[in-house]
Parts: structure tokens; sequence; C-alpha cells
């Protein structure tokens, strides 16, 4: 799984100590009474061994995603309460709109995806077969974004680039699906939803930027038609 990175970069989210050991005992207690009345059973031994892995990783997860959970609401001090972090959590960049501000400036695709962190069908956009040189921006604020040389054809059917230009997009954790952390992208301009990255691109990043095309402007170089 790969590490969560942001840039800017986001302080650690993390929740106080006895709010994390509450989530544990609460959410952990009777998957552990249930294993403990499976364990007394005559399963052969294998079986127990597997039921008891299985009850500590769900255990696991679900103190984890609490701990995430916790930790989002207690933003009231400590570093998470910090004003950029508080302002990349609610979407507000250099560049803000109301909702009825958005409205009008994108189109209803383009407010799907850049504001309400929609995803658009796979080889949807016409973006995804572009090869010319140039540049390719924040739709919703013409915030430059990759380079045309940083493409590549990731065959997922979304455009996929290797890296951004430096400092033009904010990475923060995603706990949208539960059990399936990622990363997702977003323009560091306006706040504006991208995409995800992914550890399985090409060299020389490994990284796969998966953006959606509904969210880009492309910009041809000079000279290019």
């Amino acid at each position: 799984m790969r590490t969560f990175s942001c840039s800017p970069r986001l302080p650690l989210l993390r929740a106080p100590a006895a709010t994390y050991r509450t989530v544990k005992k609460s959410r952990e207690a009777p998957l552990v009474r249930a294993c403990q009345r499976d364990s007394q059973k005559s399963y052969p031994e294998e079986s127990r061994r597997a039921v008891l892995l299985g009850a500590s990783a769900v255990a696991s997860s679900l103190a984890s995603f609490s701990e995430f959970s916790s930790a989002s609401a207690e933003s009231v001090g400590g570093e998470f309460a910090s004003p950029n972090a508080l302002a990349i959590l609610n979407r507000e960049g250099e560049i803000s709109h109301t909702t009825e501000e958005w409205q009008q400036i994108l189109t209803k695709q383009q407010y799907r995806v850049l504001r309400e962190e929609g995803t658009e069908l796979p080889f949807s956009s016409p973006l995804n077969k572009e090869k010319r040189k140039g540049t390719f921006k924040c739709a919703g604020c013409g915030s430059p974004l990759f380079a045309s040389s940083a493409k590549y054809d990731s065959g997922t059917g979304w455009p996929s680039f290797v890296q951004p230009l430096p400092g033009s997009v904010t990475e923060v954790p995603d706990f949208s699906i539960f059990f399936m952390p990622r990363t997702e992208v977003r323009c560091a301009r306006c706040q504006g939803h991208l995409g995800h990255v992914f550890d399985d691109g090409p060299p020389p990043t490994n990284l796969r930027y998966c953006m959606n095309g509904v969210a880009l402007q492309f910009e041809p170089a000079v000279g290019e038609a």
C-alpha cells in the first residue's frame, strides 16, 4: 500500500489516544467474544486459526477507519486544526467560489467531478487519446497541472501521467471506499477533484496519476495544430 504524501504536505491525521482506545474496545470486543465461542467448538485447528486471524484483521481495519473518522471529527485543537489543513478539508483553495457560482462556471459534468468527486466513464474523454505537445490545465481554474511529456497510455481509459508539474496538485487521503484507502489528487489552486494517484505506474516515478478528462483542459504548445 502506498504511503500517503501531500504536495503541499498535509499534517498527519491522528486521533487522541483515548479516542482510539475507546473505538478499538467497542469495535473489537464483539469480534473477540465471537472468536472465543468458535474456538471452543470441535473445529479442526486450522479452521479455528483462520477464524481468529480473520476476526483480528476485521477488528484492526475497523479500528483504523474509526481512528481516521474520529480524527476528522476532532478538528478543533491540535495540529489537524491548522488553517491550511482546514482549508483543504473544506476544499477551499486560492480560488474559491460558492456552490452557486461553481455551478454557473462549470458544466454539469465538470461540476460533478471537480466539486462532488465524481468519476467519468472510462474511455469517454477525448483527452485520453491526446498526443500533441502542450499543457493539461485544470478545467475549473485554468491552473497548469501536467506537461504532455508526462502523459502515457495506461490502458485504463482515463488520461494518465507519471507526475504533475511542481506544486500544481494537492494529495490527500481518501477513505470514501471502506477497506480501500486511496490518495486523492486535487488542483492545488482551487481544490477541485482531479482523480487519484496509484503506485503501479512506469519509471521513473512508478506512479500513475489517473485523472478525469472532464476535469482537464488541454492547451497545445505553440506550433501544434
